[in-house]
């Protein structure tokens, strides 16, 4: 397509991206192997660059909403890990929820994010250049 516009992220952002699957996965594979202190320590940079990743992506609204629902989903992801390494994910912890559950929060307010862009935000603004 000859009017096809191009995204494109520097090497470096690129390698970042990179860098923070890796530490995704030793925090997900840490969680399984019940291996208390890394999968702790790896939620750390994994958060981190996951919130990094989302400012450095401002310019793009689709990108930002992603982004801070890949920030809940590994913060979800991590307060789920963190109730089982801790044994309270059976526990009842706030409003009759238990560790586990409370995973939901930080999860629908993913969601919310990408409710937002795909149901408000893209209709209004069909002309605008996305990455979506």
């Amino acid at each position: 397509m000859a009017d096809e516009q191009n995204y494109s992220i520097s090497l470096r952002f690129r390698k970042m991206e990179n860098l923070h699957i890796v530490f995704w996965l030793l925090k997900d594979i840490s969680w399984c192997m019940v291996w208390r202190p890394l999968g702790i320590a790896m939620t750390i940079p994994t958060l981190a660059i996951a919130i990094w990743i989302a400012f450095k992506n401002k310019g793009f609204v689709s990108e930002v909403c992603h982004n801070f629902a890949i920030v809940f989903w590994i913060s979800a992801n991590s307060l789920w890990m963190i109730s089982e390494f801790f044994a309270f994910d059976e526990t009842v912890i706030l409003f009759g929820l238990t560790g586990k559950q409370t995973a939901m929060i930080p999860f629908c307010i993913g969601l919310l994010f990408l409710i937002y862009y795909y149901l408000i935000w893209r209709p209004r603004h069909r002309n605008v250049v996305e990455t979506m």
